[in-house]
């Protein structure tokens, strides 16, 4: 695996080299445009209206619209004349928080953190201080000519970095013209919905999710592939309107028939299931 950066991380007069690697990776089926009559690749190109012709890269430059149709051209060497020396190639760690004061929300993307050569020292001792003391730096870095903040955690022996949004990168609620939500709830349903819930408790194992979209979608592609035909499935009928109490009921029956031990992703899934039969 190749690293995806390297730089150094910084707490107090303490700085070490790391590189970071990629973390997750998308598993979606990817499909290509093709001409529909000979079945080929299409090309994406580069194609000037003002002039009426395709253009090569080499006459392709970065633009930001200052205004309504009024550009200026930015140089690789203007954006990289930038001053950000502190963060440039450097994680700065400027504190530890509990980890639990940063809301999911925030995060963007995660790296797997390693040392670098002649880093591995103060990698452990960083990493065990955080596990011990049970917080997680942040700080900001500069990556491929964006600052972000970031939170840095042990993880199975090692350490993650996980990059942030800023606050004003995460929409307000308040845009939301159905919220706040104005209606009331009866103490009974208040108490089932509870109930359903504590019947669902469960612990966190993501290796019980799986992706059945992808897995029928690439049995059907596969199907396709070696000649036989694929007949499209029926589309599911929409769900009765319902009275609210009825669908918790029925889901407090369905999950404690299923009892805790007995229950898999997909039970699980199917007491739920209950709900979206469209309650009123």
């Amino acid at each position: 695996m190749r690293p995806y950066w390297r730089g150094h991380i910084s707490f107090g007069l303490v700085t070490f080299p790391v590189k970071l690697y990629t973390a997750t990776e998308q598993k979606d089926v990817r499909f290509r445009l093709l001409h529909s009559e000979c079945k080929t690749p299409i090309k994406n190109q580069r194609y000037c209206p003002f002039h009426d012709k395709v253009i090569d890269w080499k006459d392709v430059v970065r633009g930001y619209e200052v205004s309504k149709g009024k550009f200026v051209t930015v140089a690789d060497e203007e954006l990289e004349s930038i001053p950000l020396t502190d963060t440039s190639h450097s994680v700065n760690i400027a504190g530890f928080v509990q980890l639990s004061e940063i809301d999911p929300i925030y995060y963007e993307h995660s790296y797997y953190v390693a040392p670098d050569e002649g880093g591995a020292k103060a990698f452990l001792l960083l990493r065990d201080a955080l596990q011990e003391v049970q917080r997680v730096a942040v700080g900001q870095v500069v990556i491929r000519e964006k600052e972000y903040p970031v939170a840095l955690r042990p993880y199975e022996g090692a350490m993650v970095m996980e990059t942030l949004f800023y606050a004003d990168e995460v929409r307000a609620l308040s845009a939301l013209e159905e919220l706040p939500v104005q209606t009331k709830v009866h103490p009974n349903e208040r108490k089932m919905a509870m109930q359903l819930i504590e019947n669902l408790a469960m612990e966190f194992k993501i290796e019980e999710f799986r992706d059945e979209y992808r897995e029928k979608l690439l049995a059907m592609l596969k199907a396709k592939g070696e000649g036989q035909t694929v007949e499209a499935p029926k589309a599911a009928a929409p769900g009765k309107v319902i009275d609210l109490m009825e669908a918790l009921k029925r889901s407090v029956e369905l999950a404690q028939a299923q009892g805790p031990r007995g229950r898999g992703g997909r039970e699980r899934r199917a007491a739920a299931a209950a709900m979206n039969e469209r309650p009123r």
